[in-house]
């Protein structure tokens, strides 16, 4: 007889891959971003604010659409998300947990060095393991994360998901740094962000 906890996740899981399956990205991995993609994009990150430089918001998108396929490739993606997780969590896939994206994604746009856009990382789920969830979120200089732009390439399998924050349905956000401090406590959180190991140089 299964454990009725053994029965629940596997319950979760033949769901979550039930859903996963709707975003399966196919035998050639996701396809890339269209220029019509990348437009709607910097609009969006445009009008995050007055002061956000149409030429940084323009940059911002096109790095990113470029960068998701250029890491779907790398992780190799050719599953749904869930199904990709459990790949590499086996070792037969080199990367694509969320956090791997958001660490990515993240990294990569610090590089291009933004005077009017701020970068962030958030956390959902986090009281849940088996649903928790990363994602890099872009904002305006000097906003929180809820007034940001969530860049989430993990939930459609390679192919960039983004919205506004507040209107994610699906997640409720919480900065990367709350939620260590409530899981390692302040001292060993601040320990943690000012040794950064996940700040290495992006090649």
């Amino acid at each position: 007889m299964i454990a009725p906890r053994a029965l629940r996740f596997l319950s979760f899981l033949a769901l979550g891959l039930l859903v996963a399956c709707a975003h399966a990205p196919g035998p050639n991995g996701p396809p890339p971003g269209t220029p019509q993609d990348v437009a709607q994009l910097a609009q969006a990150i445009r009008q995050l604010g007055p002061q956000v430089a149409p030429e940084e918001a323009q940059r911002a998108a096109r790095v990113t659409y470029a960068y998701t396929h250029q890491l779907a490739q790398e992780y190799q993606i050719t599953d749904p998300p869930l199904i990709h997780n459990t790949k590499v969590n086996m070792g037969t896939k080199p990367r694509g947990l969320c956090w791997h994206w958001a660490r990515d994604i993240e990294l990569r746009l610090r590089k291009e060095n933004f005077q009017t856009l701020d970068l962030h990382r958030a956390v959902a789920n986090h009281n849940n393991l088996l649903l928790e969830h990363s994602t890099a979120i872009i904002s305006s200089k000097g906003d929180s994360l809820h007034d940001g732009i969530i860049l989430d390439p993990w939930r459609q399998g390679g192919v960039l998901f983004w919205s506004p924050t507040r209107e994610d349905t699906r997640y409720t956000w919480y900065s990367r740094n709350q939620v260590l401090a409530e899981k390692l406590g302040h001292d060993r959180s601040v320990r943690f962000l000012t040794y950064e190991p996940e700040l290495e140089t992006v090649e």
